[in-house]
């Protein structure tokens, strides 16, 4: 489980291209202040299929799915309720690789995003972009490089797509808790036996700019 200088890379452009998103959200916030920008922390869990080896293999390709899941996200709706969206969930607690490494996966994406208003207190999402699936196997010494800086892990990423959507429920003008589902298909997912998994969770989160 050996870290690229391309792969490590890619890590890094996604995850500063969701801080870019973020920013330019909040800068539209100030000019016009009718469009909308959400924020908000989750919970959830991720299923996968299951390992379906026959028994013969030593090390089997594992499954990805299990585990508790936190995750942030932010969207900025700026015309008749389109808009862009980044997200970041990771495994709260590591796993153990074939029984003998720990790791943890980490799925990035930036969507695009349409969240109609069905009511009152309700709002749709729905979804859909790019991403990254970066699994971080941890090791007991530290290795450095111009490009990561110093870690205690190795991370195989790998490109993806996902789509998906949940529905805000607004408890007051601006907070509101959203149950949702993300489907993610992620290329040559070598480390696990299967190239998909679902994500379901709930997220507690504020709008602002809200009509």
């Amino acid at each position: 489980m050996h870290r690229s200088k391309s792969s490590a890379l890619m890590e890094n452009i996604l995850r500063k291209l969701i801080v870019l998103g973020v920013l330019i959200a909040l800068a539209g916030i100030l000019p016009a202040q009718a469009q909308q920008f959400d924020i908000g922390f989750g919970v959830s869990g991720l299923t996968a299929p299951s390992n379906n080896t026959n028994g013969f293999l030593l090390f089997p390709t594992p499954s990805i799915g299990g585990g508790a899941y936190l995750g942030f996200s932010g969207d900025y709706l700026f015309k008749k309720n389109f808009g862009v969206q980044g997200e970041i969930n990771w495994r709260a607690s590591r796993s153990v690789y074939n029984g003998f490494q720990p790791y943890r996966p980490l799925f990035w994406d930036f969507n695009a995003i349409y969240a109609p208003q069905l009511g009152p207190r309700v709002q749709a999402e729905l979804l859909a972009g790019i991403g990254v699936e970066s699994v971080r196997f941890y090791n007991n010494f530290f290795t450095c490089s111009f490009v990561s800086g110093c870690t205690n892990y190795t991370s195989s990423n790998h490109f993806m797509g996902d789509f998906g959507g949940g529905l805000r429920f607004y408890v007051t003008h601006g907070v509101f808790v959203r149950p949702e589902a993300r489907f993610y298909l992620v290329r040559n997912n070598v480390e696990f036996n299967s190239n998909h998994s679902t994500r379901y969770g709930i997220t507690l989160g504020y709008s602002f700019g809200r009509p």
